[in-house]
């Protein structure tokens, strides 16, 4: 991700006298996109792919910049019929790109692609839009819906009833009474990617139901190598968190960050866990205002810091987040520790890493 806002500035430094735009938020993170929009950046669309910015008003000498979740093959095709260059500032994260490619690949060996994602989020309208050019393609949000496409695959259900069940989230043409014969599964980078595979071993189990453990390989590819090593890294350390005793967690990252989300939602698993997007949130060791992810609304909570020392804080963040937005927010918690040792004497320990 950093590597994409590094190529957001330098598209700013090597185009002083153009308009440059992005197509959305480089990524799900308030304080990268105010900084971004703060040197003179300008959103085409919103998170949700409406237009602030109409397509009519772009000219041929304008810098576009795609973002890391890339981006649809509608509009890359509408930038280059406006004669604007779309390559020189593609940003789109390359295990983005391994999921289209994947995609592409299940579509010519005659897979039907299911996509695990978000079917708003822009990441999964880029991918479906990118697999729907080769392959009939389906949104699946989570598990539930997962079943609810399995009762078309046991052939509970009549494929009538999956037009209006699936609405919005399949390709044109979309038979459910051919194309869930054979299937891979590919993902929204930033799911939970122990949901997604959850999810791929169910359809699994129903292709073996149905067609037999011999003959499975002919119905479900094994596409476990598209997912993403950062986000999937990410939690990994999340798990391993969860083993330690803490009185609280911090998790830092933007509010609209899907990745970030699923983090707190594993840390909520075990600790009161306050969801924040800067240290600007953390107002005192009574008061910190933070993010209720599911009713999607700022909160207020006192006295978050418990009246003991030593306090453990777990302290962690999306894979979006930049390491500077971590350290200021822990430089902030430590304010309130006035005899806790010093960072740099703490880091000298581990070797000044």
């Amino acid at each position: 991700m950093e590597n994409a806002i590094e190529i957001s500035y330098r598209a700013l430094e090597e185009n002083p006298h153009k308009r440059v735009f992005l197509l959305s938020q480089m990524i799900h993170n308030q304080e990268v996109n105010n900084d971004l929009q703060s040197r003179g950046i300008e959103f085409i669309m919103d998170t949700d792919g409406n237009q602030l910015i109409p397509w009519d008003a772009l000219r041929p000498e304008d810098v576009v910049i795609i973002p890391a979740f890339g981006t649809t093959v509608e509009i890359e095709h509408l930038l280059l019929d406006k004669g604007i260059e779309v390559q020189k500032y593609n940003t789109t994260c390359p295990f983005v790109e391994k999921v289209w490619n994947r995609s592409e690949k299940l579509g010519k060996d005659s897979y039907t692609v299911i996509i695990h994602g978000k079917p708003r989020h822009e990441e999964t309208r880029a991918t479906f839009s990118h697999s729907a050019q080769n392959a009939p393609s389906v949104i699946v949000r989570d598990m539930e819906e997962a079943r609810a496409l399995g009762e078309y695959m046991l052939g509970h259900k009549q494929p009538a009833e999956f037009l209006e069940e699936f609405k919005g989230k399949h390709s044109v043409g979309f038979n459910p009474a051919t194309d869930l014969r054979r299937i891979g599964v590919v993902n929204q980078t930033t799911m939970l990617a122990t949901e997604t595979q959850a999810i791929a071993d169910y359809f699994r189990s129903i292709m073996i139901d149905v067609y037999g453990v011999d003959t499975v390989r002919e119905h479900f590819a094994d596409t476990r190598d598209t997912l993403c090593y950062a986000t999937n890294d990410n939690q990994d350390a999340t798990y391993q968190l969860l083993e330690t005793d803490a009185d609280l967690a911090i998790v830092v990252g933007g509010y609209n960050s899907s990745n970030t989300s699923h983090i707190v939602e594993l840390c909520e698993r075990k600790f009161n866990t306050y969801f924040i997007n800067s240290e600007q949130e953390i107002k005192s060791p009574r008061e910190i205002h933070h993010y209720h992810y599911l009713a999607k609304e700022k909160v207020v909570t006192t006295d978050f810091l418990p009246d003991k020392n030593p306090v453990k804080i777990v302290l962690t963040s999306g894979a979006s987040c930049p390491d500077t937005l971590v350290d200021r927010v822990m430089l902030r918690v430590l304010e309130f520790f006035p005899g806790a040792r010093p960072v740099e004497a703490v880091l000298q320990g581990f070797g000044g890493k």
